[in-house]
């Protein structure tokens, strides 16, 4: 087995070609901080009696949504609102949802922040991290003990699962790695398939349905924690730099005095015996409280990558 450091990807990042990001034009950004501003106009603001919260489609929604249901009982007291959980299927359903008005308070993955952002209006405020600060996950490009692939060049030929054209780790920055590091283009050089979801994709490489696949190791090591699958089922090949996790936030026109509340919910959530504490401390680093972020710092890293993938944030 061979194992590639981080400087491999900000090595292909860098050499690859840059691509100009716009905003929608319905939202504005006058502060120059990267996410729309808040309606200047008292009556665009947005004061739902049930907050819609949806978090991102990585696995079974079926699961998270009992993980989150004790957030979502603080959420609600916190907020004085009826909450909603949204089990989202795709990446596309959540990001439409919260352009059309049905979607409040989310949870976005890596990849899909920057077009969330962007194209629907989401203010990122928080991601989980121990209580030391650390957060972050890395891509990693896994087979399977005996399929005859050591490192990235034996993935030639063969089929290579990715999840979303969204995801972050799961296709843009194993992209933008292949294309310039290893001079590798999907297609030609290899077969992408498409499995929807990291899980989909771990599962997939763990039966030998997919030889390799770009997953991102926190769902994996979440996904070894429950015995969904076992550690020696699958092998890395490659370990990327650390990426931001999830991004949590609201929608750009909701009330100010509620975006506040919401704010308020995730930094003074206990996790202490919860639901989210037992699924998400088994990541490394430990997930063990919402951290205050910003978009512009955080996802800097992920915005060029998708500018070496030519990546528009166009709303289609």
């Amino acid at each position: 087995m061979r194992t590639f450091i981080a400087t491999a990807l900000v090595t292909a990042i860098a050499a690859l070609t840059t691509a100009t990001h716009a905003m929608d034009p319905r939202f504005k950004d006058a502060n120059g901080d990267l996410v729309a501003d808040a309606p200047t106009n008292a009556a665009d603001f947005i004061d739902p009696a049930t907050l819609v919260f949806a978090y991102t489609p990585v696995e079974d929604p079926a699961v998270y949504a009992k993980v989150w249901d004790g957030f979502i009982e603080h959420l609600a007291k916190t907020t004085g609102k009826k909450v909603q959980f949204f089990p989202v299927q795709s990446n596309a359903a959540q990001l439409e949802a919260m352009r059309a008005g049905r979607l409040h308070v989310a949870g976005f993955n890596t990849g899909s922040n920057p077009l969330a952002v962007n194209c629907a209006g989401f203010v990122p405020f928080a991601l989980m991290a121990s209580k030391d600060n650390r957060f972050g996950y890395e891509m990693e490009i896994i087979t399977y003990p005996g399929s005859g692939i050591e490192k990235i060049e034996d993935i030639k030929g063969k089929r290579l699962a990715f999840t979303s054209e969204t995801s972050n780790s799961g296709f843009k920055a194993p992209s933008a790695l292949l294309r310039q590091q290893f001079k590798m283009e999907a297609g030609k050089d290899f077969t992408p398939v498409f499995s929807g979801k990291h899980d989909n994709s771990i599962l997939g490489v763990a039966n030998k349905d997919y030889p390799a696949a770009a997953i991102a190791n926190s769902v994996k090591v979440r996904m070894e924690a429950r015995g969904v699958v076992k550690p020696e089922q699958t092998k890395v090949i490659y370990k990327s730099q650390t990426f931001p996790t999830t991004g949590y936030g609201y929608v750009y026109n909701l009330k100010p005095e509620l975006a506040e509340k919401v704010k308020q919910a995730f930094f003074s959530f206990n996790w202490e015996g919860s639901a989210l504490a037992a699924e998400f401390n088994k990541a490394e680093p430990p997930q063990e409280k919402f951290m205050p972020i910003t978009y512009k710092e955080h996802w800097q890293v992920v915005r060029d990558i998708d500018k070496a993938m030519s990546v528009s944030y166009a709303c289609k």
